[in-house]
């Protein structure tokens, strides 16, 4: 049994059976770590399913998901997207080709630069990325049902504080 009196888990016997292989290593910050992987890991597929709902793969999402939160007329130029979506630069073009040929995003030139161009999401990119996003935070909201609210919120800043501790 763990020391909050919960049984064990997979990271707790994995933690006791390394700390008899290696006594003198601090293993305890596997205890977070392994277990933030975990859920890493589930939330990876569950998103995964998510925007497979609604005909999207993970990447087409970030990208149409970057253009959707931008104010209308929801576009970016390539290197915008680069930043948003933090892919290089080859990515990001077979990306957009994709998108373009499925009717989720279009190019035009760009007024203020006749040598570039700017994405912008079409209608049917929108209704795409709006019904992933609308399952995402449903299915995200089962996941953490067994949290309160205010345990949510604790994690959540507990979380936020690591992010930018990695920073």
């Amino acid at each position: 049994m763990s020391e909050r009196g919960d049984r064990d888990d997979e990271v707790d016997l994995l933690i006791d059976a390394w700390s008899h292989r290696l006594p003198g290593v601090d293993l305890t910050p596997l205890d977070v770590m392994s277990r933030l992987r975990r859920v890493a890991n589930r939330l990876g597929r569950l998103r995964a399913s998510a925007f497979s709902g609604a005909g999207l793969a993970v990447w087409e999402f970030d990208v149409l998901a970057a253009l959707r939160r931008e104010d209308p007329p929801h576009e970016f130029s390539p290197a915008q997207l680069i930043e948003a979506t933090m892919i290089g630069s080859a990515a990001m073009t077979n990306r957009l080709d994709n998108l373009t040929r499925r009717g989720l995003v279009e190019r035009r030139p760009n007024p203020r630069d006749g040598r570039s161009v700017l994405v912008r999401l079409t209608d049917e990119g929108a209704t795409r990325v709006d019904a992933a996003m609308r399952t995402l935070a449903e299915r995200e909201a089962e996941e953490l049902r067994g949290l309160s609210r205010e345990e949510q919120a604790t994690l959540a800043a507990l979380l936020r504080r690591l992010g930018q501790d990695a920073e």
